[in-house]
Order: structure tokens, then sequence, then C-alpha cells
């Protein structure tokens, strides 16, 4: 997304594959820096750091401990 005239950009982690979430690295409102994981995703037995692509605000977690996701699935809200 792309920023005009006071519009926020966001970047939005979604899931590479199906699995099921682990473990939840951030909060709403907390900051995080690019290469940092956000969350732990299981996928055919390994588990796999899910990284923020860039340094921001978590404006939304969308994903929970313990629940299955599928292949695109919104994970992270990211504000820049």
């Amino acid at each position: 997304l792309s920023s005009k005239k006071g519009k926020v950009e966001r970047e939005f982690i979604k899931a590479p594959m199906p699995g099921k979430i682990i473990d939840v690295l951030v909060r709403e409102g907390s900051n995080v820096l690019r290469g940092e994981p956000v969350v732990i995703l299981e996928a055919m037995k390994m588990q796999n750091e899910i990284l923020s692509p860039v340094n921001g605000v978590i404006v939304k977690v969308s994903a929970s401990t313990n629940t299955n996701v599928m292949k695109d699935d919104l994970l992270i809200e990211i504000k820049l």
C-alpha cells in the first residue's frame, strides 16, 4: 500500500502456508523491527518463525495460539 497525503501505510503479514499457530510473539501497540519474529507457525511438523518485513507498530493481531490457519490468512497488521 502506498501513502498519499496523510494516509497511513500498513504492512500485512499473511500465513505463508497452512499450519497451526504455536505462539504469537507480539502484542497490539508494541513496536516491531524488521526481521524480528512475530509468530511461530507449525507446518509439516516443523516450526517456522514468521518475521516482520518492516519496522513499525503492531496495529492488529489476528493470529491466536493453538489455532489453525490457511495459506494467506491474515496474521498481523503493522503500521509503518
